[in-house]
């Protein structure tokens, strides 16, 4: 597999005048390495910051409260009491939809994995699936 690069005018900048780069006919930001397109939902790596910061995205914030709720509710659930900690899982699954609907897809971070109507449809039915099961299902002799 060749990587082909058009021929840069001087007056531009080192690559395209939008600092990306044509890798086999498929215009996108190429870091050079694998010659595949490393450009993501159309958001342009090149403005972002050298340096790593935690978390990257205002959606990578809302991953972790998620993933919080639901340690919540797992040591709820350890502890014996299943039915609240069903519904702390249920509303951080919630929670990550609204988040989903509401962020813009470069700022969803781990939220965004399919398009965004897919994954509000799946976080919210599956959050409001557990906790209709949690109210719904009869208490059971010890």
């Amino acid at each position: 597999m060749t990587v082909e690069r058009a021929v840069t005018d001087p007056a531009l900048p080192p690559d395209d005048a939008d600092g990306t780069h044509d890798v086999d006919g498929v215009h996108g930001v190429d870091d050079g390495v694998d010659g595949v397109d490393d450009d993501v939902d159309g958001v342009d790596g090149a403005d972002e910051p050298k340096g790593r910061r935690y978390p990257s995205t205002i959606g990578g914030i809302f991953y972790l409260v998620v993933l919080a709720a639901t340690a919540v509710g797992i040591g709820i659930v350890s502890t014996g009491d299943w039915r609240p900690g069903i519904r702390w899982i249920a509303g951080g699954l919630i929670l990550a939809a609204a988040a989903r609907l509401i962020l813009p897809a470069r700022d969803a971070g781990m939220l965004a994995v399919r398009h965004r109507l897919v994954d509000c449809l799946m976080l919210a039915g599956v959050g409001v699936l557990l906790i209709f099961l949690a109210s719904t299902i009869p208490n059971q002799p010890v």
